[in-house]
């Protein structure tokens, strides 16, 4: 059988296949084109960076024409040019040195960028223009992508939260019926803990170093031994807009990577925790999901409507989280000075904020289908009379009165309680008349705590 044309259809990835759509935001930075653009960038803003330098006689400060060209170069990358860098590497058999070549080649025509050159790349290893690139792209894909959309998601968690802060709900504890709470309150439970990772996930610093092959700026130092190359190296990766990290070897270590994905995965460990949690108020009927026309829920069953999105999400979580593992734990490990075992890892890093993309495209879906069902929520509540053994043991110890919490146990525990049930029993107790009154007139719906301002509150 002939090879099949690469297509959605036929990608081995559903990244790049099935769920294609969701993932198309990352293909521009986290591709194997992404790669070599953001490796370009890096090559030319060095070269521009050194005919600034005073100390480099050299490399005079290139004119408007001369930097117009550089720019072009990172400002209108396109497919055919980095096609172009791969045929050069199909000769080098070496990517980034393939890039220098195409920057040469490009620059050609131009006497004053022909006469410097040999600058391009200068005093660099592969990896400081690696480092750099692959802080780029996280950079990128976090701050314009990853924490957009995640707060789109928390926000709308937050206005459900707003919108059903008053609205009681059983909570369940080990499964089994426990004190009420309000369907806005969970949500907010959510929100929180989401806006807590975001702050963190926002906050890693994204490192990178240019300070040569074990990382003492050797060779900058042969060449121009009265240059602070560590300063300088310092303002060129703030210039960037990424972090300095001053002591590495030939490769940063990639620590900041770790904490990034361990971040991007306890917020999906949430996500996760959250989805199972709606996934089951779904099948005890708290939620409806409004039905799409056209859509099958069974191929056998028509009555049904699944909650796939709530499913989907989960799963393809539950892959990024297995990937982030992975690359947090292997990619701060280098031996010696350097191995290539990070290389061909830090390529998936796209995969596992692909799988993100994918699961952060099923829960919004599956929140706009959401549809509460009040009705459904108040029966369950008006058949928990025992939820209400709690306020009265207490109130009952505020009272002085003996063993309540075993009272209230022999009341309730494996006994079908109603609203009778609980009357006569307060009527029954040696409290105050206005205690009484007030454990009378409380039902299952009221005994909500402060569940809704918290959540007005979120």
């Amino acid at each position: 059988m002939d090879n099949l044309p690469l297509l959605s259809l036929t990608a081995i990835s559903p990244i790049d296949g099935r769920y294609s759509a969701k993932t198309s935001q990352l293909r521009d930075i986290f591709s194997e084109y992404g790669l070599i653009r953001y490796r370009v960038m890096v090559e030319v803003r060095w070269l521009q960076y050194l005919s600034q330098h005073p100390n480099i006689d050299e490399v005079q400060i290139f004119s408007d024409s001369a930097n117009q060209l550089l720019n072009s170069l990172v400002d209108s990358f396109s497919i055919e040019q980095a096609q172009r860098i791969k045929e050069i590497e199909s000769t080098t058999n070496h990517d980034v040195k393939a890039v220098e070549y195409f920057i040469k080649e490009s620059i050609s025509d131009n006497a004053e960028l022909s006469a410097v050159s040999e600058y391009i790349h200068f005093a660099c290893t592969s990896e400081d223009i690696n480092n750099l690139s692959h802080a780029l792209m996280l950079k990128e894909g976090r701050d314009n992508i990853i924490i957009p959309t995640l707060t789109e998601i928390t926000d709308k968690l937050a206005e459900m939260a707003k919108s059903f802060a008053e609205v009681p709900m059983l909570a369940r504890t080990h499964g089994q019926t426990a004190s009420p709470t309000t369907v806005g309150k969970e949500l907010a439970n959510v929100v929180y803990r989401l806006r807590r990772q975001l702050a963190q996930i926002s906050q890693v610093p994204i490192l990178g170093k240019i300070n040569g092959a074990v990382g003492n700026y050797n060779a900058h130092l042969s060449a121009y031994p009265d240059i602070d190359w560590a300063h300088n190296a310092q303002q060129f990766i703030e210039g960037l807009g990424l972090s300095y990290n001053p002591y590495t070897t030939q490769i940063e270590p990639h620590d900041y990577m770790a904490e990034l994905f361990d971040a991007l995965a306890r917020s999906n460990t949430i996500l996760i925790d959250f989805a199972r949690d709606i996934w089951g108020y779904i099948s005890l009927g708290y939620f409806k999901q409004k039905t799409v026309a056209g859509e099958v829920g069974s191929s056998t069953m028509p009555h049904k409507v699944n909650p796939i999105d709530f499913e989907n999400a989960e799963g393809n979580m539950g892959i990024a989280n297995a990937l982030f593992g992975y690359l947090s734990a292997k990619l701060p490990i280098s031996r010696w000075q350097r191995d290539l075992t990070d290389s061909t890892v830090l390529r998936n890093m796209g995969v596992g904020l692909g799988y993100n993309m994918i699961a952060y495209a099923s829960l919004d879906k599956g929140l706009g289908k959401l549809e509460l069902n009040q009705a459904r929520l108040m029966d369950d509540l008006d058949s928990s009379w025992e939820v209400l053994a709690e306020p009265i043991q207490t109130v009952m110890r505020r009272y002085g009165i003996e063993k309540p919490y075993e009272k209230l146990k022999a009341l309730t525990r494996g006994n079908s309680i109603d609203q009778k049930a609980i009357k006569t029993f307060v009527e029954g107790l040696d409290i105050p008349d206005q205690a009484k009154a007030d454990l009378i007139a409380m039902l299952p719906s009221s005994y909500t705590g402060n569940a809704a301002q918290q959540a007005k509150n979120i």
